[in-house]
């Protein structure tokens, strides 16, 4: 979706629900945020201010998640409430590594099951590779650039081993990640045979391309609002 100025950007007087009818993806955000459903009717502010969650911040997040286009300056940044942004990230690591990971591999391994033993090892074994791949990705970010987020909010400058993840393969190795997704649903959808449980396919399928939507926004708010903000605290803190 583009947002054609900033004045077509999620506000805080918007109803929760309305912004969720305008992208439905925003509800797996939720709980990142800590945030139950059963909100009702009330605004995007109630119900932040309910769940102790600086709307400021939550809006950056359905922002970013939703506008294409949306990326804040480093001065959005510092003006915006950031201190649940590790829990926040540690939240979707949790969602990814927990949740859905393992309820794709179900079903892939349940079709693979079917198609016959050299192509089924095959689309276990990528899957199996990628899983692998991503976990790694995940437990550097959270050994080496978490501990550094933490350290620089509570005002130190210590935990220099995150500097190394702010340089430009990051985001490659990102980019790595998205691409592996989408050759599986290529792998799914070209090369799996049409009459082997397609329903439980399709839906695989879908799963991995919200999946794959999912990390590249994910992606984009660890490279363009992470390490800026991180970069911003040790300034401040020379």
């Amino acid at each position: 979706m583009k947002a054609e100025t900033t004045d077509n950007l999620f506000t805080s007087r918007m109803k929760l629900a309305d912004i969720i009818t305008a992208n439905h993806n925003i509800i797996l955000l939720l709980p990142r945020f800590g945030i139950p459903l059963g909100f009702g009717d009330k605004s995007v502010r109630e119900v932040c201010t309910a769940n102790n969650v600086p709307v400021d911040f939550m809006l950056l997040i359905c922002n970013v998640y939703t506008f294409d286009d949306y990326l804040p300056d480093i001065e959005s940044l510092a003006a915006t409430d950031m201190r649940p942004l590790l829990k926040y990230l540690e939240e979707s690591h949790s969602y990814y590594t927990n949740e859905r990971l393992p309820h794709i591999e179900v079903h892939l391994h349940h079709i693979a099951d079917r198609i016959g033993q050299r192509y089924g090892e095959i689309l276990k074994k990528f899957y199996a590779d990628f899983r692998r791949e991503i976990t790694e990705h995940f437990r550097e970010e959270e050994q080496y650039d978490f501990p550094k987020l933490r350290s620089l909010q509570d005002g130190t400058r210590k935990a220099e081993g995150g500097r190394r993840k702010a340089e430009s393969g990051k985001n490659k190795s990102h980019n790595g990640l998205v691409d592996k997704l989408n050759d599986l649903t290529q792998i799914v959808y070209k090369y799996l045979p049409g009459n082997v449980l397609p329903e439980e396919t399709m839906e695989v399928v879908f799963d991995i391309l919200q999946l794959s939507a999912d990390i590249q926004k994910h992606a984009l708010i660890e490279d363009k609002i992470l390490i800026p903000y991180m970069k911003w605290l040790e300034r401040r803190l020379k």
